[in-house]
Protein backbone atom coordinates (compact mmCIF):
# COMPACT_ATOMS: atom_id res chain seq x y z
CA UNK A 1 0.00 0.00 0.00
CA UNK A 2 1.39 3.57 -0.75
CA UNK A 3 1.97 6.03 1.62
CA UNK A 4 -1.42 8.52 1.64
CA UNK A 5 -1.03 11.96 -0.09
CA UNK A 6 -0.37 15.05 2.68
CA UNK A 7 -1.03 18.46 1.47
CA UNK A 8 2.49 20.75 1.91
CA UNK A 9 2.06 24.20 2.65
CA UNK A 10 0.01 27.16 4.16
CA UNK A 11 -2.42 28.13 1.46
CA UNK A 12 -4.46 30.75 3.77
CA UNK A 13 -7.52 30.55 5.66
CA UNK A 14 -9.76 31.14 1.77
CA UNK A 15 -8.53 28.27 0.20
CA UNK A 16 -8.96 25.98 2.72
CA UNK A 17 -12.32 27.27 3.33
CA UNK A 18 -13.08 26.74 -0.61
CA UNK A 19 -10.99 23.46 -0.51
CA UNK A 20 -13.16 22.18 2.52
CA UNK A 21 -16.64 23.52 0.40
CA UNK A 22 -15.08 21.62 -2.27
CA UNK A 23 -14.97 18.40 -0.38
CA UNK A 24 -18.09 19.12 1.37
CA UNK A 25 -19.86 18.99 -2.09
CA UNK A 26 -18.23 16.31 -4.19
CA UNK A 27 -17.57 13.86 -0.89
CA UNK A 28 -14.88 13.31 1.98
CA UNK A 29 -11.74 12.29 1.25
CA UNK A 30 -10.85 8.51 1.05
CA UNK A 31 -8.87 6.13 3.91
CA UNK A 32 -5.00 7.73 4.09
CA UNK A 33 -5.92 11.38 3.11
CA UNK A 34 -4.79 13.43 5.73
CA UNK A 35 -6.34 17.19 4.52
CA UNK A 36 -8.44 18.51 1.75
CA UNK A 37 -7.24 19.20 -1.80
CA UNK A 38 -6.44 23.16 -2.07
CA UNK A 39 -7.32 24.53 -5.73
CA UNK A 40 -4.80 26.58 -7.19
CA UNK A 41 -7.36 28.39 -8.99
CA UNK A 42 -10.35 30.36 -8.32
CA UNK A 43 -13.66 29.81 -7.71
CA UNK A 44 -14.51 29.03 -11.30
CA UNK A 45 -12.47 25.33 -11.26
CA UNK A 46 -14.65 24.50 -7.94
CA UNK A 47 -17.57 25.81 -9.59
CA UNK A 48 -16.84 23.87 -12.41
CA UNK A 49 -15.87 20.76 -11.30
CA UNK A 50 -19.26 20.90 -9.41
CA UNK A 51 -21.37 20.65 -12.02
CA UNK A 52 -19.41 18.05 -13.66
CA UNK A 53 -19.96 16.35 -11.20
CA UNK A 54 -23.75 16.71 -10.66
CA UNK A 55 -24.24 16.17 -14.16
CA UNK A 56 -21.73 12.70 -14.38
CA UNK A 57 -19.57 14.33 -16.40
CA UNK A 58 -16.74 13.84 -14.42
CA UNK A 59 -15.52 11.70 -11.36
CA UNK A 60 -15.75 13.05 -7.66
CA UNK A 61 -12.65 14.13 -6.43
CA UNK A 62 -12.51 11.39 -3.54
CA UNK A 63 -12.28 9.17 -6.29
CA UNK A 64 -10.13 11.06 -8.52
CA UNK A 65 -7.63 11.32 -5.59
CA UNK A 66 -7.93 7.43 -4.83
CA UNK A 67 -6.78 6.83 -8.46
CA UNK A 68 -3.74 9.64 -7.62
CA UNK A 69 -2.46 7.68 -4.72
CA UNK A 70 -2.10 4.80 -7.19
CA UNK A 71 -0.67 6.74 -9.39
CA UNK A 72 2.46 8.34 -7.52
CA UNK A 73 3.53 8.77 -3.75
CA UNK A 74 4.35 12.36 -2.19
CA UNK A 75 2.65 15.72 -0.87
CA UNK A 76 0.00 17.26 -2.67
CA UNK A 77 0.04 20.94 -3.27
CA UNK A 78 -2.59 21.60 -5.53
CA UNK A 79 -5.82 20.58 -7.83
CA UNK A 80 -6.86 22.12 -10.76
CA UNK A 81 -10.06 20.94 -13.42
CA UNK A 82 -9.03 22.06 -16.54
CA UNK A 83 -9.57 21.75 -20.23
CA UNK A 84 -6.04 19.98 -21.67
CA UNK A 85 -5.25 17.33 -23.86
CA UNK A 86 -8.65 17.65 -25.54
CA UNK A 87 -10.69 16.35 -22.53
CA UNK A 88 -11.31 18.24 -19.11
CA UNK A 89 -8.90 16.83 -16.41
CA UNK A 90 -7.87 17.06 -12.64
CA UNK A 91 -4.81 18.57 -12.67
CA UNK A 92 -2.97 17.65 -9.75
CA UNK A 93 0.32 19.41 -8.65
CA UNK A 94 2.55 16.58 -6.25
CA UNK A 95 6.09 16.77 -4.92
CA UNK A 96 7.33 13.55 -5.14
CA UNK A 97 9.18 11.54 -2.90
CA UNK A 98 12.58 12.54 -4.68
CA UNK A 99 11.71 16.22 -4.00
CA UNK A 100 10.52 16.73 -7.20
CA UNK A 101 7.83 19.01 -8.23
CA UNK A 102 5.46 17.39 -10.26
CA UNK A 103 1.77 17.50 -12.32
CA UNK A 104 0.08 14.34 -12.82
CA UNK A 105 -3.07 15.19 -15.73
CA UNK A 106 -6.05 12.53 -14.63
CA UNK A 107 -9.18 12.23 -16.97
CA UNK A 108 -12.13 13.49 -15.20
CA UNK A 109 -14.74 11.78 -16.77
CA UNK A 110 -12.92 8.13 -16.28
CA UNK A 111 -9.74 8.64 -13.53
CA UNK A 112 -7.48 7.64 -16.23
CA UNK A 113 -4.06 8.94 -15.90
CA UNK A 114 -3.45 11.23 -19.14
CA UNK A 115 0.40 12.40 -18.19
CA UNK A 116 2.70 12.92 -15.46
CA UNK A 117 5.31 15.32 -16.12
CA UNK A 118 7.71 17.10 -14.42
CA UNK A 119 7.27 20.89 -13.64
Amino acid sequence: MLPPLTIAGNFGRSVRALAVAAVLVLGAPGPGLTAEPAWEDDDLSYDRVRRAVSSGEAIPLPQAMARLRETIQGSLIATEYEYEFDRWVYEFTIIDMDGRLRKVHLDAGTGELVQVTDD
